[in-house]
């Protein structure tokens, strides 16, 4: 039966909203197929706002990926702000998709990719909006499956009560994977209901079910095992790698925004993984092995993309997109193409050793000179060498001093605080290299109008890393030494006035550290955080640190925040997410933890011979690197 669209109900509501144009739909290349020519049904959601959530490119990808299938559609849907929440509360409107405006509540998935943590709170709210049942238990087969997808699926478990299934890893060839179990499950007559149907896809071990698992707890509050209460469902449950990118060029047609977003361009992404071992960071240790899309593969995509969207900007994204194989021929072969159409490329931030002044001029060769980003993330040699980020500051000056002689005005350098090891003084060395860097930067420009923006986040230990052992640090001695760095890189005011000094306390991060490594039990603090009011954790102007510690004191009997938080946990310990296989040796990750508390730094196995971190054995995968010396061949004139 066709389901009907929202929008006629919806729309007089929309005068009394703010950005009421992020609710419409209609995006170029959006996509809509009538609901009863297709067998299964996706609502896909980045649990955030409109401007945050389109230009993501996992839920670009895959709501391509879906609507290519004779067999499904996807649409898109995205956390209302309060205003459109109230009022579609009072007039008994449900969760919509923007692309047809149907009810979330008809569709057979709802799928959520969650790449942090604090949108956890958003999703409650839409399914509350949708008329959901919040917890699985209270589901049927009436109801969508909820999928959570995302780096944060890595450890689903402090969502467990209310996701049906996670998926960890590319979700490119999984999701037509569930689509056909649903689609022969609906077609069969729904046999078992929404158990047996749950029941089938446990039993491929890509899809995790966490009803089909049993938690047990030591008397001391830690884990003693999860483990299958069903026959049929394995153990562990393991993650998903596309192995060709090239087979996979989405998104084709990326969409144009209604309304402005947080990136306004056109993205491919040229390789995916990393393997350069920073010991921080979860997004390089899930998505190995590394695997590049090939220079023609790069090239088609920007084509066919720019020709899609009318786009001006090209990103060239990836974990450490200057990594990249043949990132010098690509820049030049890509800037030569598009000289006359004022097509400008661009590189998220680039890592001090891969960057050379050739390749920012490529980058920046048909648009504008801003500024070069690079992350040192630690300020001190000493917590690199504990983090593995191989930057020296001699390295770093380097750099930017024959970037500021080239004619750019403005770097800005990323940090974090609270990192393992950390001290006072490892801090304040910040502020010592931003002012060398003034310092370098005047001496390489002839003037002194340079400018340094030292950017800082708060360290939060994520699972599947060598830190997830780590204590984290507290809000208040991430606070002090926030204070102390401020101070120190205003002490000399005539450096100082040229170096912008952004950070976010410490608060915010011990959230996202509780909800990263916590289990099945933060999930009574998330429903109540939300009940009490919690939308939007991810934006400052919502987030309330004193709502969650009271959630937590409510809801956390026998452990509390700290316990979950700046609590050290032992080699021994049954983690959360042990039963979740990223392809990573847990061994290995605690051996590298203990080389990351002796200072000593690893390589990149693209480059030496393998540190048998394991998931090129345990998966079945390797490396792909280039080059592949192949060039780009020049765009045929239009007739």
């Amino acid at each position: 039966m066709p389901v009907e669209s929202l929008f006629a109900r919806l729309e007089p509501l929309l005068p009394r909203v703010t950005k009421p144009i992020q609710y419409v739909g209609g995006e170029l290349n959006a996509r809509t197929k009538e609901w009863d020519d297709v067998d299964v049904h996706w609502a896909l959601m980045y649990p955030d706002a409109y401007e945050v959530g389109l230009p993501n490119q996992g839920v670009q990808i895959l709501y391509e990926v879906l609507n290519e299938r004779d067999d499904a559609l996807a649409e898109r849907t995205y956390s209302v702000w309060p205003d459109l929440e109230a009022l579609l509360r009072e007039h008994g409107i449900g969760q919509f998709t923007v692309d047809a405006h149907r009810p979330v509540a008809a569709f057979d998935l709802f799928g959520l990719s969650f790449s942090t943590e604090l949108g956890y709170t958003n999703m409650l709210t839409a399914l509350d909006l949708a008329g959901i049942p919040l917890h699985a238990a209270d589901r049927d087969e009436t109801h969508p499956v909820v999928v959570a997808g995302g780096h944060a699926a890595f450890n689903p478990e402090p969502i467990a009560d209310f996701v049906d299934i996670a998926v960890l890893g590319d979700g490119e060839q999984i999701v037509g994977t569930i689509t056909e179990f649903v689609r022969e499950w609906k077609n069969a007559g729904r046999p078992g209901g929404r158990d047996e149907l749950l029941l089938r896809l446990a039993a491929t071990g890509g899809v995790y079910v966490p009803r089909f698992y049993d938690v047990a707890h030591l008397p001391d509050g830690r884990l003693a095992s999860v483990a299958p209460n069903r026959a049929g469902v394995p153990e562990r449950v393991t993650k998903h790698t596309v192995m060709n990118l090239d087979d996979w060029p989405y998104p084709k047609t990326p969409l144009v925004p209604m309304a402005e977003t947080v990136h306004e361009r056109m993205s491919v992404e040229i390789f995916r993984g990393c393997t350069r071992g920073c010991r921080f960071c979860q997004a390089g240790m899930i998505t190995r092995p590394v695997r590049e899309r090939s220079i023609d593969g790069i090239g088609e995509m920007v084509r066919g993309g720019l020709a899609a969207t009318g786009f001006e900007e090209v990103g060239l994204l990836s974990l450490s997109s200057a990594d990249h194989s043949e990132i010098g021929p690509l820049a030049k072969q890509l800037a030569d193409r598009y000289a006359d159409d004022k097509i400008s490329l661009s590189l998220p931030s680039t890592r001090v050793d891969a960057f050379n002044i050739d390749l920012a001029n490529e980058f920046s060769r048909n648009g504008r000179r801003s500024g070069l980003t690079f992350a040192p993330e630690g300020g001190s040699e000493r917590l690199r060498r504990v983090i593995n980020k191989m930057v020296s500051k001699d390295d770093l000056i380097r750099t930017v001093s024959t970037a500021y002689g080239q004619g750019w005005r403005q770097v800005k350098l990323y940090f974090m605080c609270g990192l393992p090891t950390e001290t006072d003084d490892d801090v304040l060395e910040i502020a010592e290299m931003a002012h060398d860097v003034i310092r370098a930067g005047r001496d390489a420009a002839g003037h002194r109008d340079i400018r340094c923006t030292v950017s800082i986040g708060g360290f939060v230990p994520k699972p599947h890393t060598p830190f997830q052992w780590a204590a984290q640090a507290d809000p208040e001695t991430v606070d002090t030494r926030l204070r102390k760095l401020r101070e120190a890189i205003n002490a000399d005011r005539s450096l100082g006035r040229n170096v912008g000094l952004r950070y976010h306390d410490g608060e915010p991060s011990l959230v996202e550290g509780l909800l990263s490594r916590g289990d099945r039990r933060v999930g009574a603090v998330i429903e109540r955080v939300w009940r009490d009011g919690g939308r939007f954790d991810g934006w400052s102007e919502h987030f309330s640190f004193a709502r969650w510690v009271a959630a937590a004191d409510a809801e956390l009997h026998g452990v509390d925040l700290a316990w979950f938080t700046t609590r050290e946990r032992d080699g021994d310990e049954v983690l959360p997410w042990d039963h979740l296989d990223s392809g990573l040796d847990k061994q290995w990750l605690w051996d590298d933890w203990q080389d990351a508390l002796s200072e000593f730094e690893q390589d990149d196995c693209r480059w030496t011979p393998c540190f048998d971190c394991g998931v090129c054995s345990n998966l079945g995968t390797d490396i792909q690197v280039g080059p592949t010396g192949r060039a780009l061949l020049p765009l045929a004139p239009a007739r």
